[in-house]
This record gives C-alpha cells, sequence and structure tokens, in this order.
C-alpha cells in the first residue's frame, strides 16, 4: 500500500501507520520521502510505502483504507490532482491483475510514479510486477529518478 499526506502529514501518516497496524499485519514499511506535488500546485508530500500480510478480500481492504480515511477526515473530490490529508492506496495483491473499479491492481502510479516506486524498490526490489513481469527492482533502475526527485525524511512510522 501507498500511504502519502501534504496537509499535515507528519501527523497524518502517523494516523494512517497507526491505523493499519491495528487492521493488518505489517511486514515492512519503507522510509519516508518528500516530493513535490505533482500534477498541481500545492505542498510537498511526505510518501511511503507498507507491505502488509491479510486474509481480507481487495474489497474488503478497499473499505478499510476508506474507514481510516475518513478517519484522517479525507474529503473526496472529483479530481485526482489535490491535497490531501491522507491518501492510502492498495498497490499490489498477491500478483493479482484487478480492473474492477474503484479496484485497480495493479495501480498504474507503481510505474508512473518515484514516490510509489522508490519506496517499493526499498521494501521489496524482488516482487515480480503482475503486468510487465520484471522486478520492482528492475523498473526503478530504469526509472528517471531526476525528473521525479525523492527527499529521505527523518521520519519512522
Amino acid at each position: 500500500m501507498g500511504i502519502g499526506s501534504n496537509c499535515q502529514p507528519r501527523t497524518n501518516l502517523k494516523i494512517g501507520a497507526v491505523e493499519l497496524a491495528n487492521r493488518f499485519h505489517l511486514l515492512a514499511t519503507s522510509s519516508v520521502y518528500r516530493n513535490k506535488a505533482f500534477g498541481f500546485e500545492g505542498a510537498d508530500f511526505l510518501n511511503a510505502v507498507v507491505c502488509v500480510e491479510s486474509e481480507m478480500s481487495p474489497g474488503d481492504i478497499y473499505q478499510q483504507l476508506e474507514e481510516i480515511h475518513t478517519l484522517a477526515g479525507r474529503q473526496r473530490g472529483s479530481d485526482a490532482f489535490l491535497s490531501r490529508t491522507l491518501d492510502i492506496d492498495l498497490l499490489l495483491y498477491d500478483g493479482l491483475i484487478i480492473d474492477s473499479p474503484p479496484i485497480r491492481v495493479p495501480r498504474s502510479d507503481v510505474l508512473d510514479y518515484s514516490f510509489v516506486l522508490g519506496p517499493l524498490a526499498e521494501i521489496a526490489p524482488d516482487y515480480i510486477h503482475p503486468i510487465s513481469r520484471k522486478t520492482i527492482a528492475w523498473h526503478w533502475s530504469s526509472f528517471d529518478v531526476d525528473a521525479h526527485p525523492l527527499v529521505r525524511v527523518n521520519l519512522i512510522l
């Protein structure tokens, strides 16, 4: 799962991390990274990736994530490029390919944005992307990091 915020991000990422730990078995958490807002003018985001183990279906996980968003005061808008109190996305799920809105895994974000791919490569470099059939480490090594720079932040989730 990807987790990010640009509205009181330290506070909201902590809320998200605690709620994820309460609802799922956390296996790994990446470092936290700062990056510029992408697609709109706004405060910088803090982002990380977490790996969880769960017996829940993707639909049930989605519902849990929506409950966490509500706890953090997230307001849903029609524009994908907005500031967010908290955004948690199911990025990958056990190698499955699901395209049944609102659930889409793997999320395109995985390969499109450094703030997802970089932290994912940190905690799951050998994971095979279910569509490309290449490792996350391979994708990260091929990514144009200069176009989407990340800065590691001293924050532990």
